[in-house]
């Protein structure tokens, strides 16, 4: 995490010296030092974090320098706050001698701050020197040259050994393997299928998850091994080198023929290894595992030994990365192991725990506690052999077992039977790059049965400093690239995605997070406080909380480190106190205070110059102060659902708010525009050149002109929209290029929304909700190629409009809530090929609905609610083979028809996996 914390640094300095030169003066200089040094430390940080744990002065080092890393952070911060300050201290043309004060003052204060930034950029470049000289008195100062011998000698450095086990098959017997049935079925398949090209096979999967075991079970099936004239296994590992593999794999081959291997092996070089592969595997059928793969690159460099003979040769992969397996390029085939079901997990743990009892049945009174600690492995197999070799050696005393389970986290990280799981796993998180360790551990500030939002995760991320800018690319859509990388690798878990296929939320598995918070904790970077805590023991930069603690208690060194305060609970909980942010947090940079029935905001939350998110959605906080406009670094703003009724005049001097959330967002229940309870803007909001989130704001003529400013704004959702408004409203959206959803009410039901004059859809928008009167449809949605949802609701359309949205390429979802008055809905043939999503709500007079053969050729689900005139079940839903849902709601004729003469729509629904019916 040191590495991290100093390459984040020297960035961020490296940017401060560029931007920030006519400010610092004479402390430009300390600055430039201070790089230096920690360019120094740089070259050999990485190396000496993997040794950390093999010594005692390493450990303290390293941890030195992530202390100094902080402070230096911290100084940081304080110069961006002032040379702000100053640049915009302007008197702003209130008079010549109010200017000539003002920038007296102004002045006096610049000069002030310099002094004192000055005086800490001596103290800390001394540390930084300090630290840096100690790491030459450990014997670990490396020089360009070095080939890290004395440095390994001079620290007692030994191999990582769970970097050489990798992924042993051993962690299970390969007979006593349960739950791999179906994907041993699949790979074998694979394997002697009747291709004849040379495929490459690619299992993939979290460490720990059975990945080598399964494709061990595979390999040494004989009806395989019969297929196939030659046959070698290879592990790989983190720290491979390619001649080696290389030679490793023409022994494997050679020993299978019982042949000699050439006495100059040891010598030869990557071409003359490359040259004797393709020579010895031209004419045969040849299958290769190359076990434990983490390099992407790997293939690019080996792939030319392995000859395209038409043989139906095969290699195989294992990884826990999913980049490696898609970088084989076309032709090849991935399976993505998933952990074992409950019932093939509790077999397992009994197998192993109660190895010796009739048919492993474990006692009646242990069931439960061995269900719950079952159940924090997740499914891993890995880590229910190793708790089963722990519980195995337990007596069969409920207390002990309560005692355990009690301890389980600790047992995780600290437990000598258990350390081969934490020493497997840790391997994919020491793999990490530095800017992926930080989002990843930052992810354990969320309570451990949170489900984490995709979206949100990727505002605090940004806030917090860990997106480094990419050019071309926003920091949100670098962020994005974060997450999927976390994702490919295998550190987290996706848990539910949405229409588009994009992550929605995921989560950290139990058994990771726990090695995870241990790994935080000991670098003092995530903290947690629980209900039995009220003092925070030692300094953290980020720190989740119970709701329920009430007063939180710490010193002022720990407030001054503290980047991060969550606050976790219910509107049930009402003990918390605001009472914990003062003064000393001067370097917060998150608030999040999400459903904490707060009312109101103390003042000296409004001097936290650093801070960049406040989230306080679901509160009871009534009003915003003015004050507010202090928080000049603030980027996200979120007070949805919250008692605010007007927003301060001041909200315009936010210049780096990129995302502000008001009023309330649209539940599924709501029937009218006006449930959108919106907020009014203040004057000025053209000023905000960051926005890219506007939601929910009322529309006025002040705003609607000013729009047209905002050309980052990705979301906006607008409501009480007159017809007075459309061609300004047009007008301003036809500016907003990079707009990729966009809602719009009127201020009621029967008010209609004038959208003619706007040319053409936003070149990106994805998501689109008109609720109000429409004559006709929008001619310009015509040209939303990039549309993937559409909610049209109270449109009252009297025209077929299904012709304008027919051959939408991208739309996946349609929702019509009393947005249709004709009598018949026909989808017609070769159209809405990829949605996925059909709901029809409350179309009164709809009496017809057909699907003609080759529509709707995507479609999982249709919902049709309350369309009380529809008698019929819809005509060609047996063309839909696609279809999994079917919900019929509120139409009592229909519903009672349907389940009173089953046999008569027989055909229509027997396809159709769920039909729920609900009067």
């Amino acid at each position: 995490m040191a590495d991290g914390a100093v390459n984040y640094l020297l960035d961020k300095l490296t940017t401060i010296l560029l931007q920030n030169a006519s400010f610092l003066g004479d402390a430009q200089n300390e600055i430039e030092k201070i790089k230096l040094e920690l360019e120094s430390m740089k070259s050999f940080l990485r190396e000496a974090e993997l040794r950390r744990e093999k010594s005692e002065s390493v450990e303290t080092w390293v941890r030195q320098v992530r202390e100094v890393a902080i402070q230096v952070e911290n100084i940081l911060d304080e110069i961006i706050h002032y040379s702000d300050s100053s640049t915009n201290g302007a008197g702003g043309g209130k008079g010549v001698l109010k200017d000539f004060v003002h920038e007296a003052v102004n002045l006096a204060r610049r000069l002030a701050a310099t002094r004192r930034i000055y005086l800490k950029l001596q103290g800390i470049k001394a540390k930084v020197v300090e630290v840096s000289e100690r790491s030459k008195r450990y014997a670990f100062d490396a020089r360009v040259d070095d080939d890290w011998g004395s440095i390994r000698l001079a620290i007692n450095w030994q191999p990582q050994q769970h970097q050489q086990l990798g992924e042993l098959s051993s962690f299970v017997d390969v007979d006593d393997v349960v739950g791999m049935d179906e994907d041993q079925e699949i790979l074998s398949k694979w394997l002697i299928e009747n291709d004849t090209r040379r495929t490459v096979v690619s299992v993939v999967g979290m460490g720990g998850l059975g990945k080598t075991t399964l494709v061990t079970k595979v390999f040494n099936d004989q009806l395989i091994k019969l297929h196939f004239d030659s046959s070698a296994w290879i592990s790989v590992s983190q720290n491979h080198e390619v001649e080696d593999l290389l030679r490793t794999m023409l022994k494997e081959f050679l020993k299978t023929e019982q042949a000699m291997s050439p006495g100059n092996l040891g010598s030869m070089k990557y071409r003359q290894l490359m040259e004797m592969l393709l020579e010895y595997l031209r004419c045969r059928r040849y299958l290769v595992v190359l076990d434990d793969v983490w390099s992407i690159d790997l293939w690019s460099r080996i792939r030319g030994a392995f000859p395209e003979n038409q043989n139906g040769s095969r290699i195989v992969f294992t990884t826990r990365n999913q980049n490696v397996a898609t970088s084989v390029g076309p032709g090849s085939r991935v399976h993505r192991l998933q952990p074992l079901q409950e019932r093939d997990a509790w077999t397992l743990f009994r197998k192993r725990t109660f190895w010796n009892e009739h048919e492993h049945n474990c006692p009646a009174e242990l069931e439960p506690l061995a269900k719950d600690i079952l159940r924090k492995c997740e499914g891993l197999p890995l880590a229910i052999v190793a708790i089963a070799g722990l519980m195995c050696s337990k007596s069969r005393l409920a207390i002990e077992w309560k005692r355990v389970h009690a301890s389980l986290n600790w047992q995780l990280s600290y437990n000598p039977i258990l350390g081969r799981v934490k020493g497997i796993l840790m391997l994919s998180f020491d793999d990490l790059p530095f800017y992926l360790k930080y989002c990843f551990l930052y992810c354990c500030v969320f309570p451990d049965d949170c489900f984490i939002k995709r979206k949100k995760l990727i505002r605090l991320w940004i806030a917090e400093g860990f997106i480094l800018e990419r050019k071309g690319m926003t920091l949100e859509e670098v962020a994005e690239d974060h997450l999927m990388e976390l994702i490919l690798r295998s550190m987290i878990q996706v848990q539910q995605v949405n229409d588009n296929g994009r992550v929605k939320t995921f989560h950290i598995h139990d058994v990771m997070r726990e090695l995870a918070m241990t790994t935080s904790e000991k670098d003092n970077f995530c903290g947690r406080l629980d209900i039995r805590e009220s003092k925070v023991a030692r300094s953290v930069q980020h720190l989740s909380i119970d709701s329920r603690n009430g007063s939180v208690q710490m010193s002022k060194s720990t407030a001054c480190q503290l980047r991060s305060l969550f606050v976790f609970g219910s509107d049930m909980c009402t003990s918390f106190s605001l009472n914990a942010v003062s003064p000393d947090f001067k370097f917060l940079r998150t608030l999040d205070l999400q459903c904490i029935p707060i009312e109101k905001l103390p003042n000296r939350l409004f001097d936290l110059f650093n801070l960049r998110f406040l989230n306080l959605r679901n509160t009871k906080v009534k009003d915003l102060p003015n004050s507010i406009g202090k928080l000049k670094n603030l980027q996200t703003l979120d007070i949805r659902s919250t008692n605010v009724e007007k927003l301060p005049r001041s909200i315009p001097n936010l210049g780096n708010l990129r995302h502000l959330f008001l009023g309330k967002s649209k539940t599924d229940d709501s029937r009218a525009p006006e449930l959108l309870q919106a907020l009014r803007a203040p004057a000025r909001m053209g000023n905000l050149q960051n926005l890219q989130s506007l939601a929910c704001v009322e529309a006025e003529e002040g705003l609607i002109k000013q729009l047209g400013c905002l050309t980052e704004l990705r979301r906006l959702d607008m409501t009480k929209v007159k017809p007075c408004h459309g061609p300004k409203l047009c007008s301003s959206i036809g500016m907003l290029t990079n707009l990729h959803r966009l809602s719009l009410a009127a201020s009621n039901q029967e008010q209609e929304l004038s959208l003619e004059d706007l040319i053409s859809a936003p070149p990106f928008l994805q998501k689109l909700e008109l609720f109000g009167r429409l004559d006709r449809l929008p001619h310009w949605l015509a040209s939303a190629q990039t549309l993937t949802h559409l909610d049209l609701e109270f449109s009252g359309l009297q025209d077929d409009f299904l012709p304008a949205l027919h051959k939408l390429p991208a739309l996946v979802f349609l929702q019509l809530r009393e947005a249709y008055n004709g009598k018949i809905l026909k989808f017609r043939r070769g159209g809405f090929l990829k949605l996925l999503k059909l709901h029809l709500i409350e179309l009164s007079q709809l009496d017809c609905l057909e699907v003609e053969e080759g529509s709707l050729s995507s479609l999982k689900e249709l919902s049709i609610v309350h369309c009380v005139a529809l008698k019929q079940v819809p005509q060609g839903l047996e063309h839909i083979s696609s279809l999994q849902k079917l919900r019929l709601e509120e139409m009592p004729e229909l519903i009672v028809s349907l389940q009173t003469n089953v046999s008569e729509y027989r055909e229509e629904v027997q396809h159709i996996s769920t039909v729920d019916l609900v009067l």
